[in-house]
């Protein structure tokens, strides 16, 4: 590495990763002026400095995923948490589905989404509240830049989860805040992939820079070293409220109360994720994504009805049909 992370002022957003051995980083642009902020807010918000942009791929020929543990993971611990307050502000975008385009509900958050809120809010502090298991993490690195790009300041709330891309998203915030019970979950970039030793050995070196880019913003965030950042990536770590506190990729706990458990959005999302979880296992097999999704219809119904009530495992729906995906869903992960 070129860039040495020095560590930043408490909270503050970690200086811009310009090259990776030497080489610039695809995607990352150099930063203009002598006062290292980009050219949207020089001489006017007294923010603190914007990270460099982070790499995104150019053709998109290669899907960074969420693995099926950790959708498991979000399951068990996240799902269905919601903020307290039933009114928000209009400067509030809230990421509580899997990053990216979700072919099984039509929802997902992407960063075209990501910009027209930004747009909408204009030229004010905007609050970010996250839970969220991943999922595309090449789109999670495009939020991430479009976030960094806002001129005010941005405070993100880890309201449950922000896993895998969706903790790279949470990077971008000038101020973190989660809760006690909530988590940080940080990895390398995961895909799916088949071919021979020649294959894997490409897939490998196109996905490094990515990784080696992830881990200098992590460091940079955190004050932490890149190669410590780069094992926890290595471990799949999660990190509780305190931890996440206690490494800097968090500054504040969040007050118990600002969240609650809504039950009928964690049966959804539960069910959704049994869905994705076995469409995973399907192309780690070998079949492509639309075999897959073709396969989980026959015996699951249309895309889409895994949303309604009548159909989730464990929402009321068929008991027949629903025990045959639990078991499908088992066998998979086993």
């Amino acid at each position: 590495m070129t860039d040495q992370p020095s560590k930043p002022a408490p909270g503050a957003r970690p200086p811009a990763v310009q090259t990776v051995n030497g080489r610039p980083l695809p995607g990352a642009r150099p930063i203009p002026g002598p006062t290292g902020l980009p050219r949207s807010i020089i001489g006017g918000v007294k923010a603190r400095q914007r990270p460099g942009a982070l790499p995104v791929p150019a053709e998109r020929g290669v899907s960074a995923l969420t693995p099926a543990p950790v959708l498991d993971r979000w399951n068990a611990d996240a799902a269905g948490i919601r903020p307290a307050a039933l009114d928000r502000g209009d400067n509030v975008i809230t990421m509580f589905e899997v990053i990216g385009e979700d072919w099984w509900t039509g929802g997902g958050v992407t960063a075209k989404k990501v910009a027209a809120q930004l747009r909408a809010i204009g030229d004010r502090p905007v609050e970010v509240q996250i839970n969220s298991p991943g999922g595309d993490m090449f789109e999670g690195l495009a939020i991430y830049n479009v976030l960094r790009e806002h001129p005010q300041d941005i405070t993100v709330k880890v309201m449950g989860m922000a896993a895998s891309a969706a903790s790279v998203i949470a990077m971008a915030g000038d101020t973190v805040q989660i809760g006690a019970a909530s988590f940080i979950m940080i990895h390398n970039c995961w895909v799916v992939a088949a071919g021979n030793r020649n294959d894997m050995a490409e897939v490998a070196e196109f996905l490094a820079p990515f990784d080696q880019a992830m881990a200098d913003v992590y460091a940079q965030r955190s004050g932490r070293t890149a190669a410590e950042c780069a094992k926890w990536m290595d471990q799949e770590t999660y990190m509780s409220g305190s931890v996440a506190i206690e490494r800097g990729f968090a500054d504040e706990l969040l007050s118990a109360d600002q969240t609650k458990v809504d039950e009928k959005a964690k049966a959804s999302d539960a069910a959704v994720n049994d869905v994705r979880a076995m469409e995973l296992a399907l192309v780690a097999g070998g079949a492509t994504r639309g075999d897959a999704r073709a396969r989980i219809n026959k015996i699951k119904g249309t895309p889409g009805a895994v949303l309604e009530p009548a159909d989730t495992p464990g929402a009321g729906g068929d008991p027949e049909l629903a025990a045959a995906i639990e078991r499908l869903a088992q066998s998979f992960r086993s």
